[in-house]
């Protein structure tokens, strides 16, 4: 069977300032929802601006740039890759999916806080760290079970 491709690439805005929590094992972990839109004409021949949300995830030195950098409008350059994971709800038994870009790179985009408008550098974090930003091997809900540092494969 043929490898397959799992990469994402968005430029957006987050949406809401992001959530920061720390796993047993101390592992930083930082999630967000990043806005992207594109433009499309209606039925009328109007242009319409149609937003997509996305909810990204980040471990590692990645979050700890998130936390730090990173607050709602700010815009980003994501390189990731999708994972949709499942879990049963606890209070109706039912099924529940999310899907997610789990972020491998992370680019500071667009002006400093205030509006100088001059660019915040453009941090880029890549593996030179020594941190292999890959899927959790089971990945687990998060805001129920949690991710532990025997999830993590690094």
């Amino acid at each position: 069977m043929a490898k397959g491709v799992n990469k994402v690439f968005l430029l957006g805005n987050v949406g809401k300032d992001p959530e920061i929590r720390s796993t047993a094992g101390g592992m930083t972990v930082a999630s967000f929802s990043l806005a992207t839109a594109d433009r499309q004409k209606d039925a009328q021949g109007n242009w319409a601006d149609k937003t997509e949300w996305h909810n990204i995830v980040c471990f590692q030195r990645t979050a700890e740039v998130v936390r730090d950098y990173v607050k709602k409008g700010t815009q980003l350059l994501i390189e990731g890759k999708i994972q949709t994971r499942s879990w049963d709800d606890k209070t109706s038994g039912e099924k529940k999916y999310k899907t997610e870009i789990l972020c491998n790179e992370l680019t500071l985009l667009g002006g400093k806080p205030g509006g100088e408008g001059a660019s915040t550098g453009g941090y880029s974090k890549s593996n030179s760290t020594g941190y292999d930003q890959r899927t959790p091997a089971n990945p687990a809900d998060y805001s129920d079970v949690g991710i532990t540092d025997d999830d993590i494969p690094f």
